[in-house]
């Protein structure tokens, strides 16, 4: 199918929430990983979310090149393309974008989008992620608020991040401790600033305990609860129903969750859920495989030439793309969106 509408990407987020399901939003950093990603949505029968961070997008210009925006545009260009062969939807989505990067990557992007949307064209991106974790909760909200009206305009939904989440991504690192969790007062602060949808449709990513990277049981202390008080704290805030859920979440850092715990965040409200170290690590691990089964294809041995075959980027290529796509179909299921499309 074509890249997500922005009316089918809110019908995908709306379906998500009402059925208590969330999508994967697969970060990828090549044409072969983007491949991956798709065929992994297709193989579930889920639509879905792909998505590069500052890094990936750097990467996708070339690594000499090392331009943002240059990467977004090509990326979202090839995905456009490629996606018409699958028949589930897509969403893309820019990562985690720091204060100091908004110059050179969502606010041009956004600038794009808009110039789209005026010749009656769709926006380049469906959604953008800013990250003020890094900054005080009142400069975070003030950004988010001018930036929520610029995605708005360009028909392009927001995400914010209200909290830290700890570890490492893109040169960022979060580190470990009580800061990693959302308070209901910072819910309410968010709420006050940019409202609940009437100022534009925007994802937020609560934290929860959430880091980034994978680390040994016990390191990482989740408590989705605090996405269950959040919610709450706002029900009574604003006089809405018992039981609503007025926040679209994101679930930052998941990558190494037991499926408990991704059940609880899906019950309390998560719609997006990260999902970058273990595919990083199922494309990575059969590449490996084939080196050390195929060594002496791939290496010219003693003087010999080799195997082709064995060398050939294509043929540990596809093994790379089956390993991810493997395990996009496995985080679908976690996240019960597995067989789920809204065509």
């Amino acid at each position: 199918m074509p890249i997500a509408t922005p009316e089918k990407y809110a019908e995908m987020l709306d379906a998500a929430k009402a059925g208590a399901f969330a999508f994967p939003a697969i970060n990828v950093s090549s044409s072969q990983t983007l491949n991956a990603a798709l065929k992994g949505f297709a193989d579930a029968g889920s639509d879905g979310i792909i998505q590069i961070s500052t890094g990936g997008a750097e990467y996708l210009s070339g690594p000499s090149v090392k331009d943002m925006v240059t990467g977004s545009v090509a990326f979202a260009a090839y995905a456009a393309e490629v996606a018409k062969s699958y028949p589930v939807n897509i969403a893309l989505h820019t990562d985690h974008c720091p204060k100091d990067k908004l110059d050179g990557f969502v606010r041009p992007l956004l600038d794009i989008s808009a110039e789209r949307v005026a010749r009656g064209e769709a926006p380049l991106f469906q959604s953008h992620m800013w990250d003020g974790s890094a900054v005080p909760l009142e400069e975070n909200l003030q950004i988010a608020e001018e930036l929520l009206a610029k995605a708005a305009a360009a028909r392009i939904i927001l995400e914010i991040e209200v909290g830290v989440v700890g570890g490492e991504e893109d040169g960022v690192d979060g580190g470990l401790g009580e800061h990693l969790y959302t308070t209901p007062e910072d819910a309410l602060a968010t709420v006050r600033a940019l409202g609940t949808g009437e100022n534009g449709r925007y994802l937020t990513a609560l934290t929860f305990g959430n880091v980034h990277g994978v680390y040994k049981p016990g390191n990482v202390k989740l408590r989705p609860e605090i996405l269950r008080d959040a919610q709450a704290a706002v029900v009574k805030e604003l006089g809405l129903p018992e039981g609503s859920r007025p926040f679209d979440l994101v679930f930052h850092g998941g990558s190494g969750s037991s499926a408990e715990e991704i059940g609880a965040a899906v019950d309390f409200g998560v719609v997006k859920m990260n999902v970058d170290t273990d595919t990083q690590y199922a494309f990575t691990r059969p590449v490996a495989g084939h080196m050390f089964d195929n060594y002496d294809g791939v290496l010219k041995v003693d003087g010999e030439v080799g195997n082709k075959k064995a060398y050939d980027p294509r043929a540990w290529g596809k093994a790379a793309e089956a390993g991810m796509a493997a395990r996009v179909v496995e985080a679908c299921e976690n996240l019960r969106s597995a067989g789920t499309t809204v065509g």
